[in-house]
């Protein structure tokens, strides 16, 4: 019996007539061959295998399809030469309609049975660790010698027949610091998994505890370490026991068919295409991933509605990169609630701005195109002009149907927790992002303020709270947007505010959100989310760690997307709209076609036209 000696360094071919000779006192092929492709394997009865393949090229990011064999034969020529696929793995799993009923050194003794069974050969996560290591990158369960560590997940795959089962994926703990690189070194070797799938907080997957993988050994975190996970072929072995086939087999997790194709490491073609990293949340810790033209994008979004068209010193307010952190927060998102109405005008009927609103339903509207859950709460006293507002933006096809519309009172120490969540669980939210455009902010005395610094708090319902409320809860992110720092949300800039804004000093909102996009007028911010998040839609890279790499990209649906997206013709009907409820401009009481003092035509036109 040997013992591992250096197994790094054979090759493929003799590796497998070692494996073949059961002459390995190891438990798992990590690290052995480097710079060799190693595979999953799934063998089942041929009737099977036509569905089983289009599980795998609907899931092709746990289950990337090496080579299918034809039924009873033992061999793959276009991956090894001289293999024999009933001896040449290090340890195999049998199931019997479902069940594990044992492990194997060799399926010799099954041949008879194998004549009729077809082997699939799925690429493994095994085969880019010596990129990693090549990126400077440390493997830790190569580090610790031990398999790596996998886990059953609550992501469903995409169904096909019998084959109906969860997401497996691998974790390997990588240094804060080398996120990037990771990302950059896996993402086009897509025949081994590709870019992880998912960075951060387990429970995000639905896993409870690191130190209890369903499958392999569990590896420890250094300081620093971030949880990184990829989608895993073991997802095969949990195809198998829900399709309840009366015998399959497949490899024993961790111990791989080793191949003799070399895991050439591929060049990204274009800068464009290369993936970044950013971290959108601290509770729970969770890292998005785009592409760098995507971000650039958004970036020239944010820079665009920047500029300070009323002179009123927002530059100073603004902060790099919020738009982008929010806009992949909400993509992340299920359920939204948007918040909006500023009754400046406390001397009209009704009090509201026009600033808000087109803002406001322009984000509902991408939310509805991207079939997330979204709604609006608004102020008890302006429920019946909300309601007209809304078939308006029915009317006019900028929402494709109406949208909840909520109204928050407190009545008790607890009432934002329950407005937020199931009976007040924390566990439960009912959104998992707020955002706040132009709405009254609480200022540090408690009081509302318009820009003029008169007292509006009898207009305002305390729909702070509720973020406030979502601080306290785990998974619950909030946006505030705003062109003036009096705005809900502002709080993270209040600072600045007081600085640098006229009447700052007593008007400037101390509620936080955890990301603040500063306009030149707020419903730009509202257009920009909603085109920043149709180019995250867009963006391959991203789509394929929202879907975890399962099912099929959505790049099917960029049509509805795209019509979604504000424009021209429709603000121009809206605005007419809002003028004609009696809804005026926010700085001159105006009920012409303006917003903020500023003409519709060539000045909101033009902004959104550039931002198109």
């Amino acid at each position: 019996m040997l013992l591992t000696g250096n197994l790094k360094s054979l090759l493929p071919q003799v590796l497998r007539r070692i494996i073949r000779c059961n002459r390995l006192s190891i438990s798992n092929t990590s690290g052995m061959a480097e710079g060799y492709k190693q595979a999953n394997i799934v063998i089942l009865h041929k009737s099977l295998a036509d569905d089983f393949e289009k599980f795998c090229h609907a899931n092709a990011g746990p289950l990337p399809l090496l080579y299918r064999s034809q039924p009873g034969d033992w061999k793959c020529p276009s991956l090894s030469s001289d293999s024999d696929i009933r001896t040449d793995c290090l340890q195999y799993r049998l199931y019997e309609y479902g069940a594990f009923t044992g492990s194997l050194k060799s399926l010799k003794e099954y041949a008879e049975q194998l004549k009729d069974m077809v082997t699939f050969y799925l690429g493994c996560s095994f085969s880019f660790e010596k990129a990693l290591q090549n990126a400077g990158i440390p493997v830790r369960n190569v580090e610790q010698k031990c398999n790596v560590s996998m886990y059953k997940t609550s992501v469903p795959c995409y169904s096909v027949s019998t084959f109906c089962c969860n997401l497996v994926v691998t974790m390997r703990p990588i240094p804060a610091n080398k996120l990037e690189a990771t990302v950059l070194a896996t993402s086009k070797l897509e025949e081994s998994h590709g870019a992880p799938v998912h960075i951060g907080n387990p429970g995000l997957l639905g896993i409870r505890d690191l130190s209890k993988p369903d499958y392999g050994d569990p590896v420890h975190l250094q300081p620093d370490d971030i949880p990184v996970f990829w989608a895993c072929g073991v997802t095969g072995v949990e195809a198998i026991i829900s399709c309840r086939s009366p015998l399959a087999f497949t490899h024993s997790p961790g111990c791989m068919f080793i191949t003799d194709l070399k895991n050439n490491e591929v060049t990204v073609g274009s800068s464009r295409k290369v993936p970044q990293v950013h971290c959108i949340s601290q509770d729970p810790l969770h890292y998005s991933i785009v592409s760098a033209e995507a971000a650039q994008k958004i970036r020239t979004l944010e820079n665009l509605i920047g500029i300070d068209p009323g002179n009123r010193g927002i530059i100073h307010l603004q902060r790099q990169e919020e738009l982008l952190k929010s806009c992949l927060s909400i993509s992340h998102a299920r359920s939204v609630l948007i918040t909006t109405g500023f009754p400046t005008h406390f001397a009209y009927e009704p009090p509201e701005e026009n600033d808000g609103p087109p803002g406001a339903f322009a984000i509902a509207a991408m939310l509805q195109a991207l079939e997330k859950d979204v709604a609006i709460v608004t102020d008890q006293r302006a429920m019946n002009l909300n309601r007209k507002i809304m078939e308006e933006a029915v009317r006019l096809g900028i929402l494709k149907r109406p949208v909840p519309l909520l109204s928050y009172q407190k009545e008790s120490t607890d009432s934002a927790l329950m407005f937020l969540c199931e009976n007040g669980n924390r566990g439960r939210p009912r959104f998992d992002h707020l955002i706040a455009i132009e709405r009254a902010g609480m200022a540090a005395d408690g009081n509302y303020y318009n820009a003029r610094k008169v007292n509006i708090k009898h207009l305002v319902d305390p729909i702070d709270e509720l973020f406030l409320a979502a601080k306290t809860i785990s998974g619950v992110a909030t946006t505030g947007v705003g062109d003036g720092g009096n705005e809900l949300g502002m709080g993270k800039v209040k600072d600045a505010v007081k600085k640098y804004i006229k009447n700052g000093d007593v008007i400037a909102c101390d509620v936080e959100a955890d990301f603040t996009i500063v306009a030149g007028v707020s419903n730009w911010g509202g257009y920009a989310i909603a085109c920043a998040l149709c180019v995250l839609s867009t963006c391959e890279i991203h789509d394929r760690y929202l879907r975890k790499g399962v099912g099929f990209p959505q790049l099917s649906k960029k049509m509805v997307w795209l019509a979604a997206l504000p424009s021209v013709p429709k603000e121009e009907k809206f605005l007419k709209a809002l003028v004609q409820h009696g809804v005026r401009s926010g700085k001159t009481a105006s009920l012409e076609m303006e917003v903020d003092g500023l003409p519709f035509y060539n000045t909101h036109s033009l902004m959104i036209e550039k931002l198109l």
